[in-house]
């Protein structure tokens, strides 16, 4: 008798859980670990999985190289980063930490589209053989 539009039967509820352990290991060479600087790396590294599924683990070296350039102080970040078959290492320099943190991250981001297309690609190619096209045929 009661209006039951909008309410939801608990037993049409789905969830959907994505677990996968991503491990991350920080190394400051040179400068002081802070709490910033690791919750800094973290949070970049974390980012990385919206931009490539099964990322296995994040190896990251911070710091500055030496005091001893003559335009200043140069930091690093470097990342190595863990991927089903295939592993890649990244390193920024920049004037600031945190800018060179955010430089790998970036660039990281168009190494994993890179990526990503070789294996659409692939995917695509392994497709059209499954279905018996010609690939390689001038047709």
């Amino acid at each position: 008798m009661g209006n039951n539009v909008g309410r939801r039967n608990t037993s049409d509820l789905i969830l959907n859980f994505k677990f996968e352990i991503m491990i991350i290991n920080i190394q400051a060479k040179g400068v002081d670990m802070t709490d910033a600087i690791k919750q800094y790396v973290e949070e970049k590294a974390n980012d990385l999985q919206k931009y490539f599924d099964n990322i296995q683990g994040v190896d990251a070296i911070v710091g500055m190289e030496s005091h001893h350039h003559n335009k200043g102080k140069v930091y690093f970040a470097e990342f190595n980063v863990q991927i089903p078959g295939k592993n890649l290492n990244l390193r920024k320099d920049a004037e600031d930490l945190y800018k060179a943190i955010d430089k790998v991250k970036d660039h990281l981001k168009v190494e994993f589209g890179k990526i990503k297309g070789k294996m659409r690609d692939k995917d695509k190619e392994v497709l059209r053989e499954q279905k018996g096209y010609n690939v390689n045929s001038s047709n």
